[in-house]
């Protein structure tokens, strides 16, 4: 065998394609970035960490991954592309070396009423195949088993263009699983309509209490009144039996308001479409307070729930209905479908059994196919989407995470530690997101943005290995290794919550004491019962003030000053001073740019291209009208005091001519969250997923609440952020509040008055008060999972 080399080639290990080894990032400008340059090494696990806002999200998936998908958007064809999102180029001068990007994140998943785990993750269509291949009785093909189909007859003439034309009667038939009562939600509503309007009242003295629908000016009320089918000026509760059947049931129809062509319809089916046909939890604050009133939600009797039509529930193999199968917890159908032993279907077994048991690996175990996707915690939908990846045969790849550990009790982390490791030992190159010490311990290459967090970010302080990490000089740095102690004395209740009987979910008939005036931490392994407890028993009254993890809703025109209510005192400050109309300080009324509209940018959509954002030339991106920006408040104009960081305008509203009260107790609460560096017209879609939950928590502190209830605030924290968090959860304490936080975090339990601790297992092995009381006696006790891990934190 000859040993000659061939012409051109090199030697072994020094092969050309082996020097792109490396993702190289030049000039990076996204958001707050200040022209980051950085090579990051693939094929190996890179952790990013920063305090919040500090530019992690940034670069990594404002600029990593979104230029990758970009890339790879523009290898389809000009028609395909016109079908999908259009991507801007990132702000950086050089990125090479990129490989194909799979991102999973924290974004909640779809709240569509008919999403459930199962058809997010393709395991009910497996199944659906599955039943109606050895489904007994066979009751059709696999759309016989979705409760999105439903079920079609038709019959009539078709003409066939074969030679002589001609007609011939033809049957089409489709069967569907769904259940026609409740077109396969699962729930049926009932409506009060008294909530609806006011019946003592006429249309036209705006008898409508539904929120958005006032009857001077909005399309909708102007409908009903200029139908034809009512009488405008007689109050509704003197109709006669067929206006007010068409004011409440009557059927579409075209009707002329003010020379506009619109459709009339009955009141009822008009609130189902605009209200009951989307998710409760997507919906806006004072929309799902209104829902709430207005409709009662009741299980469907006709389906029980299950969504599924008669015969869809009839078909079973081995006693086992498809409904049957998705009410299980995941495990425990994982055991059913590997005690099927059927040759005719192996390969769809194989497919499946491998699918659940991801499930189980990734610490889902605990959920049921038919859980609905919107329930999902921001945690648990980031793994459900890790599932698909999990078996993937795909290498090369590049996954970018966003806090993968959240929603993870201390005993989980290892495990998801575990997954990441496998996915980078596949020759992935993994990029993480990441504020738990547990998981910036496994990287093999660390970055580290800050020093600070916002304009006072953006840039890399360090990179390199964790070892180094630990004794650079910066902020996660000198924070790594640091451990609460244990408080020395703890608070007194001053009274007590008393919850009966408790079975949301998988809640085991619990009875429990939640004490007040205290700091209450209810802790325990995901799935196993904590917010079915908290969110499901405690009375969401006038005193209770609820902060959980569900998305900000906000444009790019809402902003810190308008969603926390301060642009209000600022509008009417600047009013009075000039003596002229608060609108005018509005970029979303009268003061508003024309040339922009008030957005401060021009969007130009370039079609196929992505679209463009330039900055007003007109306004300069100030937002307003020149004549607007004449007016001074305290020596600035409006566009001034918006561009102005949070701390800042504390000083600002707080002292001297300017002096607000109204805006400056706004600021300080913001800056008591750590919001300090944010600027008040910094758009909403700009901020990171830590920012945005403790935006929520300020602006909730103004309310007249004794029982605080938190979800998870440590969410998005950096290891620093964190005491100040742990002060705030003080203040609120000393002020004569109940703090009640449902939390993993060891720095905050160890900080507790209280621990109640639920398990001892998820699911139905969860459910259950395992320890109640001081985080002494749980740290002394190590009867449970948490107990142990704490003792471990705090080197007990």
């Amino acid at each position: 065998m000859s040993s000659a080399k061939r012409p051109g080639t090199q030697g072994p290990g020094s092969h050309a394609a082996d020097s792109h080894d490396l993702i190289r990032v030049h000039g990076a400008r996204e958001n707050n970035l200040k022209d980051v340059s950085i090579d990051l090494p693939k094929r190996r696990l890179t952790v990013f960490t920063g305090v919040s806002g500090s530019g992690k999200s940034s670069l990594v998936f404002n600029t990593v991954a979104a230029e990758s998908q970009r890339l790879i958007n523009e290898t389809y064809s000009a028609f395909v592309q016109g079908f999908m999102p259009t991507l801007a180029r990132p702000e950086v001068d050089v990125l090479e070396g990129l490989t194909t990007a799979i991102i999973v994140d924290q974004q909640r998943m779809g709240a569509d009423p008919r999403s459930t785990v199962g058809t997010a993750t393709d395991v009910n269509a497996m199944l659906r195949i599955l039943f109606s291949r050895l489904g007994k009785p066979h009751i059709g093909p696999p759309s016989a088993y979705s409760f999105n189909t439903a079920s079609v007859r038709a019959s009539g003439a078709i003409t066939v263009e074969r030679g002589n034309k001609k007609a011939v009667k033809a049957t089409f038939q489709r069967t569907g699983g769904m259940c026609t009562h409740c077109e396969g939600r699962g729930t049926v509503s009932d409506i009060d309509l008294t909530q609806l309007y006011d019946d003592s009242k006429s249309l036209s003295e705006g008898a409508f209490t539904i929120p958005g629908w006032k009857s001077d000016s909005q399309w909708t009320v102007q409908v009903y009144a200029q139908s034809g089918f009512v009488d405008p000026d007689k109050p509704i509760r003197r109709y006669t039996k067929k206006e007010l059947h068409d004011f409440l049931y009557g059927e579409p129809v075209k009707v002329k308001v003010n020379g506009v062509n619109l459709t009339y319809e009955g009141l009822i089916p008009k609130i189902q479409k605009s209200f009951l046909s989307k998710d409760k939890e997507a919906m806006q604050p004072h929309i799902r307070a209104f829902v709430e009133r207005a409709v009662t939600f009741t299980t469907c009797p006709e389906c029980e729930g299950t969504r599924l039509s008669e015969g869809a529930r009839s078909s079973k193999i081995r006693k086992i209905s498809i409904a049957d199968a998705c009410a299980m917890e995941i495990r425990d159908l994982a055991q059913w479908v590997r005690d099927l032993d059927e040759p005719s279907v192996a390969p769809l077994l194989t497919a499946l059994r491998d699918t659940l048991d991801s499930f189980v690996e990734i610490g889902l175990g605990y959920l049921s196919l038919d859980r609905p996707a919107g329930t999902l915690s921001g945690g648990e939908a980031q793994r459900v989407k890790m599932i698909r990846h999990l078996g993937s045969s795909l290498t090369d790849t590049t996954y970018v995470f966003d806090e993968p550990t959240v929603g993870l009790h201390p005993h989980d982390i290892q495990r998801m530690n575990d997954l990441l490791l496998r996915l980078r030992d596949k020759g992935n190159t993994v990029l993480v997101v990441e504020h738990k010490p547990e998981a910036i311990a496994i990287a093999d290459h660390v970055v580290d943005l800050g020093p600070g967090a916002g304009a006072a970010g953006g840039t890399v302080c360090f990179e390199g290995t964790v070892e180094e990490l630990r004794a650079a000089d910066t902020v996660t740095g000198r924070h790594l290794d640091d451990r609460a102690v244990l408080k020395e004395s703890v608070r007194k209740p001053t009274g007590a919550l008393e919850i009966r009987g408790a079975s949301t979910h998988n809640l085991q008939d619990v009875d429990v004491d939640v004490p007040l005036g205290v700091l209450c931490v209810v802790t325990g392994v995901a799935g196993s019962g904590k917010s079915s407890l908290i969110h499901g028993s405690v009375p969401a009254g006038a005193d209770v003030v609820s902060v959980d993890q569900s998305p900000i809703k906000g444009s790019r025109r809402s902003n810190p000053a308008t969603y926390t209510g301060l642009l209000e005192p600022i509008r009417k400050a600047f009013a009075k001073a000039n003596d002229v109309k608060p609108a005018l300080f509005s970029a979303n009324s009268e003061g508003a740019c024309p040339t922009c509209n008030g957005a401060g940018v021009i969007y130009t959509d370039l079609a196929m291209m992505a679209g463009v954002a330039t900055p007003c030339e007109d306004c300069e991106g100030k937002r307003f009208q020149p004549s607007v920006l004449e007016y001074r408040f305290g020596g600035r104009d409006i566009s001034e005091v918006l561009a102005m960081s949070v701390d800042r305008a504390e000083e600002f509203f707080g002292a001297g001519e300017a002096r607000t009260p109204a805006a400056h107790k706004i600021l300080q609460r913001l800056s008591d969250v750590g919001l300090g560096y944010l600027t008040l017209g910094q758009p909403l879609t700009t901020l990171s997923g830590g920012e945005r939950q403790r935006l929520k928590l300020a602006t909730h502190m103004s309310e007249k609440g004794g029982v605080y209830v938190l979800d998870e605030p440590t969410t998005g924290l950096h290891l620093a952020d964190v005491e100040q968090l742990l002060g705030l959860l003080d203040r609120l304490v000393d002020a004569g509040k109940s703090v009640i936080v449902i939390e993993h975090h060891q720095a905050v339990m160890a900080h507790a008055d209280w621990i109640i601790d639920l398990g001892p297992g998820a699911g139905h092995d969860g459910g259950r008060i395992v320890f109640e009381g001081t985080p002494t006696d749980l740290v002394a006790d190590r009867s449970t999972l948490t107990g142990e891990h704490l003792a471990a934190y705090v080197g007990a």
